[in-house]
């Protein structure tokens, strides 16, 4: 009795804010200050706070990644949509030579497939839910969609709604390699799904993803890359499983910004999935090389600018950014200097 008057209290408040809000007249838009300069115009004059870009090191990332990627020939691109979420910068990389885009969510491949008519797009999470997997079956009927699976049901709806749309997926299970989260046991028990697969219409088994990204920010580069080893490992052992059931395999991926070197060397990996590198952030470039110093061969290219509204002396100076233009989980910001 008490939990249901907690709800429908809870209902009827959330009612009752909603009708509130919708009520509000928050007056014409033309209020809203303009942000955009004109050509020839000091960006930074601009009114702060606000994201900016500096396209110039934007490209030497991308084309950094290219060049370091002709070390592994048999090696493909397929950057991460969530670091930018951008469509132009997606076919950006893709013109440099990427074979297509990673998504993290649904929605982040409906905006590539639907706002920039990306045509390769692998969505390296599970979609659960037959209102979610109408949607992704949709999407493959614009474009080449894998999406990684864990879970006989979920591979059976995806199968089922794809056959009825008459589209068909490409399904890649994803493999626990030690962070944790999503994915099948590395070896044996990943048989049983991918024999599943196999015999239903429509979905085809693509291979397998072993990503690790607690990696990505382990700051000595010798423990990265015996971590990353230790992916490779659990990953063989599902491959060769794989085999002795006389499942080919020919498609492994993962791998991120920290440690694609060490994927894409072990002979193993055929596509790495990096993101960051485009941008980069303060948390990245506290890794080391192999030489122990500060890793540098991408750089910052993306920047929060905001401006000092207030000194208190010589110990602090306070900006018109806060907590929401700028997330604190992996530290605080640093801070680059720039007058207008």
């Amino acid at each position: 009795m008490f939990k249901y008057h907690c709800r429908n209290f809870v209902k009827i408040s959330m009612n009752k804010w909603y009708k509130q809000i919708f009520q509000m007249d928050f007056g014409p838009i033309e209020w809203r200050p303009k942000f955009a300069t004109k050509q020839g115009e000091n960006a930074l004059c601009a009114p702060t706070p606000f994201l900016a870009i500096k396209e110039e090191e934007m490209m030497k990332n991308m084309n950094k990644m290219m060049e370091l990627m002709k070390q592994w020939p048999n090696v493909d691109l397929r950057p991460h949509f969530k670091a930018h979420k951008s469509v132009d910068i997606a076919k950006q990389q893709i013109k440099l030579g990427a074979v297509g885009i990673c998504c993290q969510t649904l929605t982040e491949a409906e905006s590539a497939v639907y706002g920039g008519s990306i045509e390769d797009v692998f969505i390296s999470n599970e979609v659960i839910g037959v209102g979610k997997v109408k949607r992704v079956v949709q999407l493959a009927l614009k474009s080449k969609i894998s999406i990684c699976v864990d879970n006989e049901e979920n591979i059976k709806d995806l199968s089922q709604l794809a056959k009825e749309s008459n589209a068909n997926l490409d399904l890649v299970i994803e493999v626990n390699v030690g962070q944790d989260r999503c994915g099948i046991k590395p070896g044996a028990d990943v048989v049983p799904l991918a024999k599943l697969v196999e015999s239903l219409p429509n979905v085809h088994f693509k291979g397998i993803q072993a990503y690790h990204g607690w990696n990505q920010h382990v700051r000595s580069a010798a423990e990265r890359k015996e971590r990353t080893n230790t992916v490779a490992g659990l990953a063989q052992k599902t491959v060769e499983c794989l085999q002795s059931a006389n499942i080919k395999c020919p498609y492994i991926t993962g791998g991120g910004t920290g440690t694609f070197p060490y994927e894409a060397g072990t002979g193993l990996f055929t596509e790495i999935q990096p993101g960051s590198y485009v941008f980069m952030d303060a948390d990245y470039n506290r890794n080391l090389n192999e030489k122990e110093t500060f890793y540098s061969g991408f750089v910052q290219s993306l920047f929060i600018y905001t401006t000092v509204q207030s000194i208190t002396g010589d110990e602090r100076a306070v900006v018109d950014s806060g907590m929401k233009a700028a997330s604190l989980d992996s530290g605080p910001p640093l801070v680059n200097f720039e007058s207008c």
